[in-house]
């Protein structure tokens, strides 16, 4: 797994990284005010209204990048309102009315950007900029469609806005439902497993009180049977822990997919999370993650192979291979904390000496 090939990190949305461009290809239909611009006044008046229009889009496109970024809202709209709305200005200083049309993309962004009333009072005063401006100027018949083109705007995305903070409640919700859920079952676990396994422990060590003077090879029984309940028990508080990661494998396992897909390599994948032993899958889970991230970084391959057993994680690729390469801090932490739970960790050449082989088996 050497060699470099840079990648994208597992399991990155693409509608974080490309979705602002969905957001600004609207930016196309700035070629009206444009083509105003070019065919208005002197040549100075067209190089001064050019510029003013390709700074618009520039702090528009710079303003859905940071919001898709997820940078704070509220602190983005501060900064690139004004500059739209000014640069609105000092382009219509030179086209007029022209320039109204600009507005629909300050309401666009105020929509994504601000709060409910805020932005619902920045769609007001620019319909109000579209009806006063033209009216002013005696154009108001010609220039009313700059009216409807931004209350159409303003209500459209509002409506998208509205539908997209009420997903994010309701992924929100369901998280929490999720968790309190998780938080049920293990209570419910735990309950049973220690308040079996504390009671016959008390009870066991009452009695091997009372025959430690009177009958001490008894005695001794107890207290073997003690040391092998608290064994039991502590293996079944694990079990029962560990149970919390089995959604930890199964999201790793996705993840896994989709980065290796994104990478351009194609997965096949072997068995599932549920066919795990409960007390690997958290192990298991940093191992598949490690590899993979080692596939998709230094791999050049074009095929892997992720095989699941309830005891064994065995992830090949057909790529450049080892090369004899020492092993990173990645790999080294994988080993010790395999080793550290009983298990085997191999790392070798994968079939006929082609690609990486890693191999991890328990029991």
């Amino acid at each position: 797994m050497t060699g470099k090939r840079p990648t994208d990190p597992p399991g990155e949305d693409p509608w974080i990284r490309f979705g602002w461009f969905m957001a600004t290809v609207w930016l196309l239909f700035l070629i009206y005010p444009l083509a105003e611009v070019l065919t208005t006044g002197s040549a100075l008046g067209k190089t001064l209204g050019t510029v003013g229009i390709a700074a618009f889009a520039v702090v528009y496109v710079h303003g859905f990048r940071a919001l898709y970024k997820e940078l704070a809202p509220s602190r983005i709209a501060a900064i690139h309102l004004p500059l739209l709305v000014l640069l609105i200005c000092a382009v219509g200083l030179h086209i007029g009315p022209g320039a109204l049309g600009m507005g629909a993309f300050v309401v666009s962004f105020a929509m994504f950007t601000l709060t409910f009333v805020p932005r619902m009072i920045v769609l007001a005063v620019v319909t109000t900029a579209c009806l006063l401006v033209p009216w002013f100027n005696g154009t108001l018949r010609d220039d009313f469609f700059y009216t409807l083109i931004v209350v159409l705007v303003g209500a459209i995305t509002a409506v998208i806005r509205t539908v997209g903070d009420r997903d994010d409640e309701y992924n929100a919700l369901r998280n929490e439902l999720v968790i309190a859920d998780e938080r049920d079952r293990v209570a419910r676990d735990v309950h049973d497993v220690l308040g079996h396994s504390l009671t016959a422990v008390t009870v066991k060590a009452e009695l091997a009180e009372r025959l430690i003077d009177i009958d001490p090879e008894r005695a001794k029984a107890e207290l073997a049977a003690i040391r092998a309940l608290t064994r039991e028990a502590l293996g079944e508080v694990r079990a029962t822990v560990t149970g919390l990661r089995v959604a930890r494998l199964a999201d790793e396992l996705d993840r896994a997919r989709t980065a290796l897909d994104d990478a351009g390599i194609r997965v096949e994948l072997r068995g599932d999370a549920s066919v795990v032993d409960p007390r690997y899958r958290l192990v298991l889970g940093w191992v598949l993650r490690e590899a993979v991230t080692n596939v998709v970084r230094h791999s050049n391959a074009l095929t892997c192979v992720i095989d699941l057993g309830g005891e064994s994680l065995n992830v090949v690729d057909d790529g450049v291979g080892i090369d004899g390469s020492r092993d990173g801090n990645g790999l080294r932490g994988l080993r010790d904390r395999v080793r550290s739970t009983g298990g085997k960790f191999t790392l070798g050449a994968g079939p006929d000496g082609a690609g990486t082989d890693l191999k991890v088996v328990f029991g």
